[in-house]
Protein backbone atom coordinates (compact mmCIF):
# COMPACT_ATOMS: atom_id res chain seq x y z
CA UNK A 1 0.00 0.00 0.00
CA UNK A 2 2.79 2.33 0.71
CA UNK A 3 4.03 2.05 -2.81
CA UNK A 4 0.53 2.23 -4.71
CA UNK A 5 -1.51 5.12 -3.24
CA UNK A 6 2.07 7.29 -4.30
CA UNK A 7 1.93 6.10 -8.05
CA UNK A 8 -2.16 6.19 -8.30
CA UNK A 9 -1.63 9.94 -7.21
CA UNK A 10 1.00 11.39 -9.66
CA UNK A 11 -0.78 8.69 -12.23
CA UNK A 12 -4.20 10.72 -11.77
CA UNK A 13 -2.72 14.27 -10.82
CA UNK A 14 -1.56 13.98 -14.01
CA UNK A 15 -4.02 12.63 -16.08
CA UNK A 16 -6.84 15.76 -14.92
CA UNK A 17 -3.68 18.18 -15.03
CA UNK A 18 -3.32 17.29 -19.00
CA UNK A 19 -7.03 18.71 -20.14
CA UNK A 20 -6.16 21.82 -18.46
CA UNK A 21 -2.68 21.70 -20.10
CA UNK A 22 -4.38 20.99 -23.14
CA UNK A 23 -6.47 24.27 -23.19
CA UNK A 24 -4.05 26.61 -21.98
CA UNK A 25 -1.52 25.22 -24.44
CA UNK A 26 -4.23 26.29 -27.21
CA UNK A 27 -4.89 30.08 -26.08
CA UNK A 28 -1.57 30.80 -25.62
CA UNK A 29 -0.25 29.31 -28.73
CA UNK A 30 1.92 26.42 -26.66
CA UNK A 31 1.94 24.24 -29.40
CA UNK A 32 3.67 22.46 -32.18
CA UNK A 33 2.80 23.41 -35.39
CA UNK A 34 5.18 22.09 -38.38
CA UNK A 35 4.02 24.94 -40.81
CA UNK A 36 4.85 27.99 -38.14
CA UNK A 37 7.57 25.87 -36.42
CA UNK A 38 9.09 23.70 -39.10
CA UNK A 39 12.00 21.36 -37.67
CA UNK A 40 13.74 18.54 -39.67
CA UNK A 41 13.11 15.97 -36.67
CA UNK A 42 8.96 16.29 -37.04
CA UNK A 43 7.32 13.00 -37.85
CA UNK A 44 3.84 14.40 -38.24
CA UNK A 45 1.98 17.26 -39.73
CA UNK A 46 -0.79 17.52 -36.99
CA UNK A 47 -0.96 20.65 -35.04
CA UNK A 48 -0.84 19.27 -31.31
CA UNK A 49 -0.35 20.79 -27.90
CA UNK A 50 3.25 21.24 -26.26
CA UNK A 51 3.83 22.26 -22.65
CA UNK A 52 3.34 18.34 -21.44
CA UNK A 53 5.80 18.96 -18.87
CA UNK A 54 3.10 21.24 -16.74
CA UNK A 55 1.12 18.44 -16.40
CA UNK A 56 4.04 15.92 -15.47
CA UNK A 57 5.19 18.48 -13.10
CA UNK A 58 1.79 18.76 -11.49
CA UNK A 59 1.57 15.20 -10.85
CA UNK A 60 5.42 14.46 -9.64
CA UNK A 61 5.35 17.47 -7.32
CA UNK A 62 1.50 16.90 -5.88
CA UNK A 63 2.77 13.42 -4.82
CA UNK A 64 6.14 14.73 -3.32
CA UNK A 65 4.30 16.73 -1.18
CA UNK A 66 1.86 14.33 -0.10
CA UNK A 67 4.11 11.20 0.73
CA UNK A 68 7.55 12.20 0.56
CA UNK A 69 9.78 14.10 3.53
CA UNK A 70 11.37 17.06 2.75
CA UNK A 71 14.85 17.69 3.06
CA UNK A 72 17.70 19.19 1.38
CA UNK A 73 17.85 16.28 -1.53
CA UNK A 74 14.03 17.17 -2.51
CA UNK A 75 14.44 20.73 -1.84
CA UNK A 76 16.78 20.65 -4.18
CA UNK A 77 14.69 18.55 -6.86
CA UNK A 78 11.91 20.83 -6.71
CA UNK A 79 14.00 23.56 -7.67
CA UNK A 80 15.43 22.41 -10.41
CA UNK A 81 11.47 20.96 -11.88
CA UNK A 82 10.43 24.90 -11.30
CA UNK A 83 13.87 25.92 -13.58
CA UNK A 84 13.10 22.77 -16.03
CA UNK A 85 9.42 23.86 -16.22
CA UNK A 86 9.74 27.97 -17.07
CA UNK A 87 12.52 26.80 -19.47
CA UNK A 88 10.35 24.69 -21.26
CA UNK A 89 7.34 26.68 -21.18
CA UNK A 90 9.61 29.52 -22.70
CA UNK A 91 10.78 27.10 -25.12
CA UNK A 92 7.13 25.76 -26.28
CA UNK A 93 6.02 29.92 -26.39
CA UNK A 94 9.25 30.78 -29.07
CA UNK A 95 9.98 28.82 -32.11
CA UNK A 96 13.55 29.62 -31.93
CA UNK A 97 14.62 29.33 -28.09
CA UNK A 98 18.28 28.99 -28.44
CA UNK A 99 19.49 25.61 -27.71
CA UNK A 100 22.85 26.58 -26.17
CA UNK A 101 20.54 28.65 -23.57
CA UNK A 102 18.11 25.65 -22.54
CA UNK A 103 21.48 23.70 -22.36
CA UNK A 104 22.99 26.51 -19.80
CA UNK A 105 19.70 26.30 -17.47
CA UNK A 106 20.35 22.22 -17.67
CA UNK A 107 23.68 23.09 -16.30
CA UNK A 108 22.09 25.42 -13.58
CA UNK A 109 19.58 22.71 -12.84
CA UNK A 110 22.57 20.14 -12.48
CA UNK A 111 24.69 22.46 -10.39
CA UNK A 112 21.62 23.16 -8.16
CA UNK A 113 20.63 19.39 -7.56
CA UNK A 114 24.18 18.71 -7.14
CA UNK A 115 24.47 21.37 -4.27
CA UNK A 116 21.81 19.97 -2.35
CA UNK A 117 24.01 16.93 -1.64
CA UNK A 118 22.93 14.58 -4.85
CA UNK A 119 26.29 13.17 -5.59
CA UNK A 120 28.11 10.51 -6.82
CA UNK A 121 30.97 9.16 -3.86
CA UNK A 122 31.72 6.11 -5.71
CA UNK A 123 30.45 3.51 -8.27
CA UNK A 124 30.71 0.06 -8.36
CA UNK A 125 33.94 -1.83 -10.22
CA UNK A 126 32.99 -4.63 -11.79
CA UNK A 127 35.84 -6.67 -11.19
CA UNK A 128 35.13 -6.14 -7.35
CA UNK A 129 35.46 -3.82 -5.18
CA UNK A 130 34.49 0.01 -5.62
CA UNK A 131 36.31 2.97 -6.91
CA UNK A 132 35.91 5.87 -4.74
CA UNK A 133 34.86 9.55 -5.69
CA UNK A 134 35.43 11.38 -2.65
CA UNK A 135 39.08 12.26 -2.42
CA UNK A 136 38.60 16.09 -2.24
CA UNK A 137 35.92 17.68 -0.18
CA UNK A 138 35.07 21.46 0.05
CA UNK A 139 32.63 22.36 2.95
CA UNK A 140 29.33 24.84 2.06
CA UNK A 141 26.10 25.71 3.14
CA UNK A 142 23.00 25.58 0.84
CA UNK A 143 20.05 23.61 1.94
CA UNK A 144 21.58 22.84 4.98
CA UNK A 145 25.54 21.89 5.18
CA UNK A 146 27.01 20.42 2.62
CA UNK A 147 30.31 18.92 1.53
CA UNK A 148 31.16 19.32 -1.99
CA UNK A 149 33.14 16.40 -3.25
CA UNK A 150 34.70 17.45 -6.07
CA UNK A 151 34.90 14.54 -8.52
CA UNK A 152 31.97 13.01 -7.39
CA UNK A 153 30.01 16.23 -8.06
CA UNK A 154 31.47 16.59 -11.21
CA UNK A 155 30.55 12.98 -12.18
CA UNK A 156 27.25 13.83 -11.14
CA UNK A 157 26.75 16.65 -12.84
CA UNK A 158 27.90 15.49 -16.49
CA UNK A 159 25.54 12.46 -15.91
CA UNK A 160 22.20 14.29 -14.57
CA UNK A 161 22.91 16.80 -18.25
CA UNK A 162 23.70 13.75 -20.24
CA UNK A 163 20.42 11.44 -19.06
CA UNK A 164 18.22 14.98 -19.79
CA UNK A 165 19.67 15.41 -23.03
CA UNK A 166 19.49 11.80 -24.06
CA UNK A 167 15.92 11.68 -23.18
CA UNK A 168 15.28 14.71 -25.01
CA UNK A 169 16.57 13.13 -27.91
CA UNK A 170 13.95 10.24 -27.12
CA UNK A 171 10.93 11.47 -27.76
CA UNK A 172 10.04 11.86 -31.42
CA UNK A 173 7.45 9.16 -31.87
CA UNK A 174 4.21 9.35 -29.61
CA UNK A 175 4.48 7.55 -26.49
CA UNK A 176 8.38 6.63 -27.01
CA UNK A 177 9.37 9.05 -24.38
CA UNK A 178 6.97 8.29 -21.36
CA UNK A 179 6.73 4.62 -22.25
CA UNK A 180 10.56 4.20 -21.89
CA UNK A 181 10.81 6.57 -18.48
CA UNK A 182 8.16 4.71 -16.58
CA UNK A 183 9.91 1.32 -17.52
CA UNK A 184 13.00 2.86 -16.14
CA UNK A 185 11.38 4.60 -12.88
CA UNK A 186 9.80 1.22 -12.13
CA UNK A 187 13.14 -1.05 -12.41
CA UNK A 188 15.13 1.73 -10.11
CA UNK A 189 11.61 2.01 -7.70
CA UNK A 190 11.11 -1.69 -7.44
CA UNK A 191 15.28 -2.40 -6.70
CA UNK A 192 15.38 0.37 -4.07
CA UNK A 193 12.17 -1.08 -2.58
CA UNK A 194 14.15 -4.47 -2.52
CA UNK A 195 16.81 -2.88 -0.32
CA UNK A 196 15.09 -0.98 1.84
CA UNK A 197 13.15 -4.73 2.80
CA UNK A 198 16.86 -5.83 3.40
CA UNK A 199 17.37 -3.07 5.79
CA UNK A 200 18.17 0.08 4.07
CA UNK A 201 15.58 2.44 5.57
CA UNK A 202 16.63 5.21 3.51
CA UNK A 203 15.63 3.49 0.49
CA UNK A 204 11.83 3.91 0.62
CA UNK A 205 11.53 7.34 0.12
CA UNK A 206 13.81 7.02 -2.86
CA UNK A 207 11.74 3.73 -4.21
CA UNK A 208 8.50 6.16 -3.73
CA UNK A 209 9.80 8.86 -5.60
CA UNK A 210 10.54 6.38 -8.38
CA UNK A 211 7.25 5.45 -7.93
CA UNK A 212 5.78 8.60 -8.60
CA UNK A 213 7.65 9.30 -11.69
CA UNK A 214 6.22 6.35 -12.94
CA UNK A 215 3.15 6.85 -12.09
CA UNK A 216 3.01 10.47 -13.86
CA UNK A 217 4.64 9.26 -16.78
CA UNK A 218 2.05 6.86 -17.55
CA UNK A 219 -0.66 9.27 -16.52
CA UNK A 220 1.06 11.54 -19.55
CA UNK A 221 1.67 8.51 -21.63
CA UNK A 222 -2.32 7.94 -21.90
CA UNK A 223 -2.52 11.25 -23.93
CA UNK A 224 0.47 10.78 -25.49
CA UNK A 225 0.34 7.36 -26.95
CA UNK A 226 -0.88 7.67 -30.63
CA UNK A 227 -2.36 9.54 -31.80
CA UNK A 228 -1.63 11.66 -29.43
CA UNK A 229 -3.53 14.91 -27.88
CA UNK A 230 -0.61 16.46 -26.50
CA UNK A 231 3.44 16.11 -26.24
CA UNK A 232 6.01 16.50 -23.69
CA UNK A 233 7.72 19.37 -24.90
CA UNK A 234 11.28 20.13 -23.58
CA UNK A 235 10.12 20.67 -20.17
CA UNK A 236 8.15 17.20 -20.15
CA UNK A 237 11.45 15.12 -21.41
CA UNK A 238 13.99 16.86 -19.17
CA UNK A 239 11.50 16.88 -16.02
CA UNK A 240 11.14 13.08 -16.53
CA UNK A 241 14.73 12.56 -17.40
CA UNK A 242 16.59 14.63 -14.31
CA UNK A 243 14.26 12.47 -12.31
CA UNK A 244 15.48 8.94 -13.86
CA UNK A 245 18.92 10.48 -13.39
CA UNK A 246 19.15 11.82 -9.61
CA UNK A 247 16.71 8.74 -9.08
CA UNK A 248 19.19 6.67 -9.98
CA UNK A 249 22.53 8.24 -8.19
CA UNK A 250 20.31 8.43 -5.22
CA UNK A 251 19.31 4.81 -5.15
CA UNK A 252 23.10 4.21 -4.30
CA UNK A 253 25.08 5.36 -7.64
CA UNK A 254 22.86 2.42 -9.15
CA UNK A 255 23.73 3.98 -12.52
CA UNK A 256 24.55 0.75 -14.68
CA UNK A 257 21.06 -0.38 -13.85
CA UNK A 258 19.41 2.91 -15.39
CA UNK A 259 22.35 2.77 -18.51
CA UNK A 260 21.55 -0.51 -18.84
CA UNK A 261 17.72 0.17 -18.82
CA UNK A 262 17.99 3.08 -21.08
CA UNK A 263 20.86 1.29 -23.61
CA UNK A 264 18.70 2.25 -26.94
CA UNK A 265 18.26 5.60 -26.16
CA UNK A 266 21.39 6.14 -25.20
CA UNK A 267 23.58 4.46 -28.11
CA UNK A 268 21.49 5.82 -30.40
CA UNK A 269 22.25 9.57 -28.46
CA UNK A 270 26.30 8.68 -28.39
CA UNK A 271 25.71 7.85 -32.24
CA UNK A 272 23.86 11.09 -32.70
CA UNK A 273 26.52 13.48 -31.03
CA UNK A 274 29.78 11.94 -32.44
CA UNK A 275 27.86 11.50 -36.03
CA UNK A 276 27.05 15.35 -35.89
CA UNK A 277 30.40 15.91 -35.06
CA UNK A 278 33.00 14.68 -37.97
CA UNK A 279 29.92 16.07 -40.08
CA UNK A 280 31.25 19.57 -38.66
CA UNK A 281 27.66 20.27 -37.36
CA UNK A 282 26.51 21.15 -33.47
CA UNK A 283 25.15 18.26 -31.95
CA UNK A 284 22.95 20.57 -30.40
CA UNK A 285 20.85 21.08 -33.87
CA UNK A 286 18.59 18.55 -34.49
CA UNK A 287 18.15 16.32 -38.13
CA UNK A 288 16.22 13.35 -38.79
CA UNK A 289 18.34 10.36 -38.40
CA UNK A 290 17.52 9.02 -34.91
CA UNK A 291 16.55 5.59 -34.68
CA UNK A 292 13.32 6.39 -34.50
CA UNK A 293 13.18 8.23 -37.84
CA UNK A 294 15.37 5.51 -39.48
CA UNK A 295 13.02 2.85 -38.08
CA UNK A 296 9.69 5.41 -39.45
CA UNK A 297 11.33 5.64 -42.70
CA UNK A 298 11.27 1.81 -42.89
CA UNK A 299 7.57 1.27 -42.31
CA UNK A 300 7.29 1.17 -39.21
CA UNK A 301 4.04 3.39 -36.70
CA UNK A 302 4.05 5.24 -34.16
CA UNK A 303 3.20 2.38 -31.82
CA UNK A 304 5.38 -0.20 -33.03
CA UNK A 305 8.26 2.52 -32.29
CA UNK A 306 6.94 2.76 -29.15
CA UNK A 307 6.27 -0.55 -28.24
CA UNK A 308 9.92 -1.13 -29.21
CA UNK A 309 11.36 1.01 -26.95
CA UNK A 310 9.42 -0.03 -24.03
CA UNK A 311 9.68 -4.01 -24.34
CA UNK A 312 13.08 -3.63 -25.11
CA UNK A 313 13.50 -1.43 -21.44
CA UNK A 314 11.46 -4.15 -19.52
CA UNK A 315 13.94 -6.62 -21.23
CA UNK A 316 17.12 -4.91 -20.40
CA UNK A 317 15.76 -3.68 -16.94
CA UNK A 318 14.81 -7.43 -15.74
CA UNK A 319 18.45 -8.38 -16.77
CA UNK A 320 20.01 -5.31 -14.98
CA UNK A 321 18.41 -5.90 -11.60
CA UNK A 322 19.26 -9.52 -11.63
CA UNK A 323 22.83 -9.81 -13.16
CA UNK A 324 25.94 -9.05 -10.77
CA UNK A 325 28.16 -6.18 -11.94
CA UNK A 326 30.46 -7.70 -14.04
CA UNK A 327 27.61 -9.21 -16.17
CA UNK A 328 25.84 -5.69 -16.56
CA UNK A 329 29.21 -4.98 -17.77
CA UNK A 330 29.64 -7.29 -20.44
CA UNK A 331 25.80 -7.62 -21.28
CA UNK A 332 25.98 -3.46 -22.04
CA UNK A 333 28.88 -3.44 -23.88
CA UNK A 334 27.38 -6.50 -25.98
CA UNK A 335 24.15 -5.43 -26.68
CA UNK A 336 25.67 -1.52 -26.91
CA UNK A 337 27.21 -3.29 -29.85
CA UNK A 338 24.89 -4.81 -31.32
CA UNK A 339 22.41 -1.78 -30.93
CA UNK A 340 24.90 0.37 -32.35
CA UNK A 341 25.57 -1.98 -35.83
CA UNK A 342 21.83 -1.79 -35.86
CA UNK A 343 21.95 1.84 -36.45
CA UNK A 344 24.90 2.28 -38.65
CA UNK A 345 23.04 -0.60 -41.06
CA UNK A 346 19.56 1.65 -41.36
CA UNK A 347 21.74 4.89 -41.72
CA UNK A 348 23.77 3.86 -44.81
CA UNK A 349 22.12 0.57 -45.86
CA UNK A 350 18.24 1.24 -45.54
CA UNK A 351 17.81 3.83 -47.54
CA UNK A 352 17.77 6.55 -44.78
CA UNK A 353 17.16 9.34 -46.52
CA UNK A 354 13.45 8.08 -47.80
CA UNK A 355 10.52 10.32 -46.37
CA UNK A 356 7.82 9.27 -43.75
CA UNK A 357 4.69 7.44 -44.77
CA UNK A 358 1.75 9.50 -44.12
CA UNK A 359 0.12 6.48 -42.64
CA UNK A 360 2.70 7.10 -39.76
CA UNK A 361 2.17 10.24 -38.65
Amino acid sequence: MEILFPILTAFFVTCLAVLPTIKLAQKYNLVDNPKLRPHPAHTQNRIIPRAGGLAIFTGIVTAIFLFIPLDKHIYGIIISLVILLIVGLLDDFWTNFNPYLRLLFQFLVAAVVVASGVGITFVNNPFGGILRLDSFVYTINLFGKHNIILIADIFAFLWIVWVMNMTNWSKGVDGQMPGTIAVAAIIIGAFSYKLFIGGDQNQLGISLLAFITAGSALGFLVFNWHPAKIIPGFSGSTILGFMIATLSILSGAKLAIALLVLLVPAVDFLYTFFRRVLEKKSPLVGDRKHLHHLLLDKGWSHRRISLFYITSCAILGLLAINLSSKGKLFTLLGLAVIILGGIIWLNFFSGYSKQADRDNG
